[in-house]
């Protein structure tokens, strides 16, 4: 895990350098179908990303845009008209039944069908009209890291495609931003230290840091066991708020944009209920909060974020696991490829 969050800026720079016109050219020929709406079909890490892409495709794309369940084509073999649907399934193995099923039945159901996997020969792939390589290279660690970073930039690379812009340009700086990120393990190290005894976590965020606030409950979770619940800054004040303490820390992702500015009054009233806040985002943000780690947002646009936002927190995972005395490559009753169906 370690050996593959540190693959990630290279990662990033082989997917800016190698992926690009491929994904770019992908997007033209789907633009050019004009499909009405999309649906988007994942699982776990993959299923993070893939939230990720519904913000990109509504805001950026303004086109309507929905999460699929599975089990209405899979268990309950619901017939669907998805005529000018374009429906994309995200896996980093592209092995799972349950979507390359799904992919299939969409696809003669009318759908344009689009896999972004990190195997160009997997079942999915072939199951697709249409494929993006996330171009991550093998990932032996059971928590998906490299792959799920490789997801977010590919898919903005195929929405700014979309619009017929190129998305390579707005993030060229994104490998190097990352890599002055990792090298501040010492950083998360110390975060580590003061929550490895943690009996809870919460992680909030608002916009297109949701989608990191429910990965990284997701790598907790996984990796140390400790219960990691995410949610909506919005969601938040919708009850579970009542849950907060001043024992269990709260993680608060605060994009530097209108996401963070949403967030202001989730921050606000956890802090007046006396929060262990910490905030993984701009400075002043961080020297507001309980502790933080403060990133590099400056120049970047909201929608990169996300790439930069996950990296301290998947360090996190894995440092508080190391100091729990556990296996963050080997977690309990998990598989590399989980058979859903």
């Amino acid at each position: 895990m370690a050996a593959e969050i540190a693959e990630q800026p290279a990662v990033l720079r082989r997917l800016l350098a190698e992926g690009a016109p491929a994904i770019r050219a992908t997007a033209g020929r789907i633009a050019a179908r004009a499909p009405r709406f999309v649906l988007l079909t994942a699982r776990g890490t993959s299923d993070n990303a893939a939230l990720y892409a519904k913000y990109l495709l509504e805001i950026r794309l303004g086109k309507p845009c929905g999460l699929t369940s599975m089990s209405t084509t899979t268990a309950y073999e619901a017939a669907q008209d998805l005529t000018d649907c374009l429906v994309i399934t995200v896996s980093q193995s592209g092995g799972s039944p349950d979507l390359v099923a799904s992919t299939r039945a969409a696809r003669e159901a009318g759908a344009i069908t689009l896999a972004v996997t990190n195997n160009a020969e997997s079942p999915l792939a072939r199951a697709a009209e249409y494929h993006i390589d996330v171009l991550a290279g093998p990932e032996r660690a059971l928590p998906a890291t490299k792959t799920y970073t490789a997801e977010l930039l590919a898919l903005h690379l195929f929405v700014e495609g979309l619009r017929g812009a190129d998305g390579a340009a707005a993030a060229r700086d994104l490998p190097d931003l990352a890599e002055a990120v990792l090298a501040r393990g010492d950083e998360v190290r110390r975060l580590a230290a003061r929550y490895r005894f943690a009996d809870r976590m919460v992680l909030t965020s608002r916009g297109y840091g949701y989608p990191t606030a429910k990965e990284a409950a997701l790598k907790l979770m996984e990796t140390s066991y400790i219960p990691a619940l995410s949610y909506s800054g919005a969601d938040l004040l919708h009850g579970p708020l009542a849950m907060v303490d001043n024992v269990s820390p709260v993680i608060a992702i605060v994009t530097d944009g209108r996401g963070g500015e949403a967030l202001q009054p989730v921050l606000d009233r956890l802090r007046d209920r006396g929060a262990d806040l910490v905030v993984i985002g701009p400075k002043t943000q961080v020297e507001a909060a309980s502790a933080g780690f403060e990133l590099p947002t400056a120049g970047v646009p909201e929608e990169l974020q996300p790439i930069l936002e996950i990296l301290p927190l998947q360090l996190l995972a894995l440092e508080v696991t190391l100091a729990r005395g556990q296996d963050p490559d080997a977690p309990r009753a998990l598989a590399k490829v989980t058979e859903t169906r």
